[in-house]
């Protein structure tokens, strides 16, 4: 498969209706990219691995070589909410599970023009979150039939990194991102948003935009290289056909993320490497802004009531002999929700902390390598407290979310 086709096969996937979805989250941030990085807990700022690293860090591209990676990954969240203490009858168990599985593919290709100058092009899923409520939570409040949402947020990342100094590379990217989002199941809301009939079963909407990733990468010495990038807030079209939901009359902007990395040649066979990420979701009204204060879709109206957060990441790679490397990580991200958020998070229920992963890779007999990663993240629960306003009858939304995910790819050697 040459790179243009492999390009358009992503596309198409998403285009058309793939049941895609986010990685492993953090928040509904991918929690890594490319499946080398997936096998360390996502860690990749200081440790470029393949055609991907310019999702997280351009100036990695010159650390790469010329080569292509593609890469599938299949998803399977268990996400669900509870009601407690409800007047108005809620209570209950709400399973968001319908659709369990999920699959999302990517594909990374650099070149490298000279010793000091490469380019390249990642594709890939940047975040998302999916719950599908065969019964609905909102049901006692009014709402009818089957409930939940679907956001998927497909990248296209040219990138291009220069030498400026040795040991020294810089690397700046454009984004383009593409997000699509429907909601079914919402009625109930219909009744306090200022713009009715654009709240929910809608089908899908689309949404558009465009940001910057900047980044360095530095050899301070032979053994130790340190990392930092940044990537730009992404102003976004508007989801029209959900103008009554969103802050703003249908806003969802995609947050700025920044971090630094760092990893260390412990010896010959091995690489120890750790990353701190911080993601401002509190930035973007429509994720920022608390369940309470004027009307759904109104400037400065209701959102989820996000945090930012900061991810931690540890990782390790193991060089067995010149053919197997092994891959192992873990992170730590903090909670995005607040247990006073958790009502109307029941939709988005991204509070899984913890993952932990196992990856390698194996070289074939001529310029090829499969990789293999597996990431898990335990079951989360997060308690409301004073979480169902007294208009919606009082009580405690209950959120819960696990994550798992099994990577597969390909690397050609260009």
């Amino acid at each position: 498969m040459n790179f243009r086709k492999a390009i358009m096969a992503t596309g198409l996937a998403a285009a058309f209706g793939w049941p895609l979805a986010a990685l492993a989250t953090n928040g509904y941030f991918a929690h890594g990219y490319g499946v080398r990085s997936i096998g360390v807990a996502g860690v990749s700022i200081a440790l470029p691995q393949d055609g991907l690293v310019a999702a997280s860090n351009p100036a990695g591209n010159l650390s790469v070589g010329n080569r292509l990676d593609l890469g599938v990954h299949f998803f399977r969240p268990d996400r669900g909410a509870a009601i407690r203490g409800n007047g108005y009858g809620a209570d209950g168990e709400f399973s968001g599970n319908q659709t369990h599985n999920f699959v999302i593919p990517e594909v990374g290709y650099v070149r490298q023009a000279s010793p000091d100058l490469a380019w390249g092009v990642a594709v890939y899923g940047n975040g998302g979150m999916n719950t599908d409520y065969d019964r609905n939570p909102f049901a006692a409040f009014g709402s009818r039939g089957k409930a939940g949402i679907d956001l998927q947020q497909l990248f296209v990342t040219p990138s291009v990194a220069f030498r400026p100094a040795p040991g020294h590379s810089v690397g700046a990217a454009l984004s383009f991102a593409y997000q699509r989002f429907a909601a079914t199941g919402l009625s109930v809301f219909e009744g306090m948003t200022a713009h009715p009939g654009a709240v929910t079963d809608r089908g899908h909407d689309g949404s558009t935009g465009w940001g910057v990733k900047l980044g360095w990468l530095g050899q301070l010495r032979p053994d130790l290289r340190l990392g930092a990038s940044w990537s730009s807030r992404i102003e976004m079209s508007e989801f029209d056909r959900y103008r009554g939901l969103f802050e703003g009359g249908g806003g969802f902007d995609i947050p700025a993320s920044y971090g630094v990395g760092v990893a260390w040649q412990a010896s010959r066979a091995l690489t120890l490497a750790a990353d701190w990420q911080r993601i401002e979701y509190g930035s973007v009204k429509s994720v920022g802004n608390p369940l309470s204060g004027g009307a759904l879709g109104s400037d400065g109206g209701p959102g989820f009531g996000w945090n930012d957060v900061s991810v931690v990441k540890l990782g390790a790679v193991y060089a067995y002999d010149d053919r197997l490397t092994l891959r192992a990580g873990a992170s730590r991200v903090q909670q995005p929700v607040p247990a006073s958020q958790t009502f109307f998070n029941i939709l988005a229920p991204g509070v899984v902390r913890n993952h932990y992963s196992l990856g390698a890779s194996l070289k074939g007999a001529g310029c090829g390598e499969w990789s293999l990663a597996y990431l898990y993240a335990p079951k989360v629960t997060v308690s409301g407290s004073g979480s169902i306003p007294p208009s919606f009858g009082g009580g405690e939304a209950v959120l819960h979310m696990r994550e798992q995910m099994l990577s597969l790819g390909y690397s050609w050697a260009l």
